[in-house]
């Protein structure tokens, strides 16, 4: 049994393919074709799909297609190529449940989904049992937490539904002086829109009321001391919405928008039994949803799924790279075996090199998981520094994540099970305080990175091989990716992010590359 989802059509479109209930592949659009195309087909990632599951359209029996679409969309008969199958239109904020229920290890809990506003809708609670997921609650547009927390990201500088993450990072260093403000405002479902001004452009759309309770003009510039108090304010608000949503639900599973923020997942780590964040929550992971809610509702599959880690997307053997890099008259090096290539990585870091890492199957998703990634020594005083400044070009309050082996993790960080697909944060323990200062948050937090030897056995490998060379098994890690841009996907993209940028070497499959 074949199902093809497709997702996030008019904005972060994907694609993804379950066979008998197994997932074979997930990918966006963009990280493909470098560039968005919305409402239309992923025609990009449904071939990559397919290809990766040795399938032809004739082989696929339905396709799941995540509303909501384009005005007057003819998609459904661009679908024709699949001529044996049945397309299903699935709700938006179903196809964010399913993606976190039926990829969760939970037989039975609640379901919760917030995003800005997909169908009408900007949340939902679900009770999930089994291979059946029913609608309990449903929050209606424009009563969006997702919407306040974008205009508070608007309100501090940032741009509106892509920026957010910032907030949470800001947050912090903050205190949370304005809460009372922020419940006013989301005190239930039917938020006070006398805090809002649709006539007002800029800083948030926030009305006179507002910036009065906030005792500022709303002309003034915040200062950085009240912008992290804003910052947490709203962030402390969203944590009291979603437990007064889940109610005392033990087991949570969390997607939609709103589920990347890590703080909250971690909040809800801290307080419930058990808690599962999609690690594709947006729009793309509605493509995985939309397969899962056929397989399991419409088919009557009943096996669970494990993503392990993430990297599902396309990978690229020996003599593709080496194509890319004489394609580029590069100069490299082969690494003939896995010593020898952990080996080289080890001496950059040692010699305190920040150094990009392609391996294996790209991830699903926006955070590098030890596929896609770049990686800097913690010995290094001036790493996160050098990655900020050099080669992310953000700001100093963001942090890089912390990758560490997940049977030694316990001995540095206090985490919880979602830093496996690094969607929460964790706590530095007091011994390794100073060791790891350049990657800490406020309030001693850190983001952490769990690796399993099943999940990722190569990058397994590489932190065992740093700790046994340094004393220390841990390295930070971020996106490889430029500014601006999605994770690189093929060979080519690798090259020119690393020669566009600040970073020293890349290991690239088997071939490394030095500057």
């Amino acid at each position: 049994m074949n199902i093809l989802g497709i997702g996030g059509v008019l904005r972060d479109a994907a694609a993804a393919l379950v066979s008998d209930g197994r997932i074979v592949a997930a990918i966006e659009e963009t990280k493909l074709t470098r560039q968005a195309h919305p409402g239309r087909l992923p025609d990009a990632a449904i071939s990559a799909c397919l290809k990766l599951g040795g399938l032809k359209p004739g082989d696929i029996d339905y396709v799941a297609l995540s509303r909501p679409l384009p005005p007057g969309s003819a998609l459904p008969l661009a679908l024709r190529a699949f001529e044996k199958a049945k397309v299903v239109s699935v709700d938006h904020h179903a196809a964010h449940a399913a993606s976190a229920f039926f990829a969760s290890p939970f037989e039975s809990a609640v379901a919760v989904t917030l995003d800005r506003e997909g169908d009408l809708r900007c949340g939902g609670k679900w009770r999930g049992d089994g291979n059946r997921l029913m609608l309990e609650e449903e929050i209606l547009y424009p009563d969006s937490i997702g919407e306040l927390y974008g205009r508070v990201t608007e309100l501090l500088g940032f741009h509106a539904s892509s920026e957010e993450h910032k907030v949470q990072w800001l947050s912090t260093s903050g205190e949370s002086r304005f809460l009372d403000l922020f419940e006013d405002i989301a005190h239930g479902h039917a938020f006070e829109q006398s805090y809002f001004d649709l006539g007002r452009e800029g800083h948030g759309g926030f009305s006179s009321k507002f910036f009065d309770r906030l005792g500022v003009s709303g002309a003034d510039k915040l200062s950085e001391k009240m912008a992290a108090d804003v910052a947490a304010s709203m962030q402390r608000a969203l944590e009291t919405y979603v437990d007064r949503l889940v109610g005392d639900a033990e087991n949570i599973c969390l997607a939609g928008g709103v589920a990347w923020n890590a703080l909250l997942v971690s909040h809800l780590e801290r307080t419930r039994k058990g808690v599962f964040a999609q690690p594709a929550a947006g729009n793309a992971g509605t493509a995985l949803g939309a397969a899962l809610d056929v397989w399991h509702q419409t088919v009557g599959g009943t096996e669970r799924v494990d993503s392990g880690g993430y990297c599902l997307g396309p990978a690229f053997g020996p003599n593709e790279v080496k194509q890319a890099l004489e394609n580029c008259k590069l100069r490299f090096r082969l690494l003939t075996t896995t010593p020898e290539l952990i080996g080289a990585a080890v001496r950059h870091f040692q010699q305190n090199h920040i150094v990009a890492w392609m391996q294996g199957r790209m991830e699903f998703g926006p955070r590098a998981l030890g596929n896609r990634s770049i990686l800097a020594s913690p010995h290094d005083p001036y790493s996160t520094e050098n990655l900020n400044t050099f080669i992310k070009h953000r700001e100093g309050f963001r942090k890089f994540a912390a990758s560490v082996p997940e049977e030694l993790a316990s001995r540095y960080f206090e985490t919880g099970s979602n830093a496996r697909h690094l969607a929460t944060v964790g706590r530095v323990r007091p011994e390794y305080r100073e060791q790891f200062r350049a990657a800490i948050l406020g309030d001693d937090l850190v983001r952490v990175h769990t690796v399993s030897k099943d999940d990722n056995p190569l990058y397994w490998q590489l932190l065992h091989g740093f700790g046994e060379a340094s004393g220390l098994p841990v390295l930070y890690n971020t996106s490889f990716n430029l500014f601006g841009e999605p994770l690189v996907c093929t060979p080519r993209d690798a090259v020119r992010s690393f020669y566009s940028s600040g970073i020293d070497a890349m290991v690239a499959g088997n071939f490394l590359l030095e500057k």
